[in-house]
């Protein structure tokens, strides 16, 4: 498979929004399943089981727990989908005026030859943002189709930032992930990127990112002179 990075035309923003959108919303059901999995959870599920039979019967107990599960994948969901709804209302419903409209800014995507046609298998974006005396760039939107994972894309796509970066004559590169897409993560830190900062997801109520446990992480790379 030959896979070309391009700069993005207006004539891709549905395949573009749809994969963005697929690729956020897959992290739904791992979120579930490692918030499930953790001791906090599990002792709850466990306590509501016995609390369900003690009081009703097997049913009471399924039915308590199966309430309490559902609540939990409800948070995990109403992160990720509510990311995904505000973005696409956001910066994704306009992506030439927000991220090839000013100086610094771009946006790439990597398409291939699948099955007869051309298709679009990833993409990625990059912001300059300034603090001070010190301009940086901002990697965002970095998403990779299943269909070709495992292939080196991930590496290409995030290498076109940084070499842009440096071109930009930025101090560093920076981004953030959640803490579930590990394989986004390692990605990163192969790629010289640093973990610096866990802020605070401040979209949502707290219960709903407390009950989902998701983590974001903020890296950075720092570039050369």
């Amino acid at each position: 498979m030959q896979l070309v990075i391009r700069r993005y035309r207006p004539s891709d923003r549905d395949t573009v929004r749809a994969l963005f959108s697929t690729g956020i919303q897959e992290h739904i059901t791992p979120c579930f399943h490692n918030r499930m999995a953790t001791p906090f959870c599990l002792a709850i599920t466990a306590a509501l089981c016995v609390a369900g039979y003690l009081l009703s019967s097997v049913l009471g107990a399924v039915v308590l727990a199966a309430a309490w599960m559902g609540l939990v994948y409800y948070c995990c969901h109403k992160i990720y989908s509510g990311f995904v709804k505000e973005r696409l209302l956001t910066d994704m419903q306009d992506i030439p005026g927000n991220y090839l409209s000013r100086p610094g800014d771009d946006f790439w995507v990597a398409e291939a030859k699948l099955d007869g046609r051309v298709q679009i298998l990833g993409m990625v974006a990059v912001k300059a943002k300034q603090s001070g005396k010190e301009k940086y760039g901002e990697l965002m939107r970095m998403i990779i189709s299943p269909l070709c994972r495992r292939m080196g894309l991930g590496f290409r796509l995030a290498q076109t930032v940084v070499d842009y970066c440096k071109e930009q004559g930025f101090s560093k590169v920076v981004l953030e992930t959640s803490a579930i897409q590990t394989a986004a993560v390692g990605l990163y830190e192969k790629l010289g990127f640093r973990h610096v900062l866990s802020p605070s997801i401040t979209e949502f109520p707290s219960w709903v990112v407390m009950l989902a446990n998701v983590k974001v992480l903020r890296m950075e790379k720092q570039l050369s002179a």
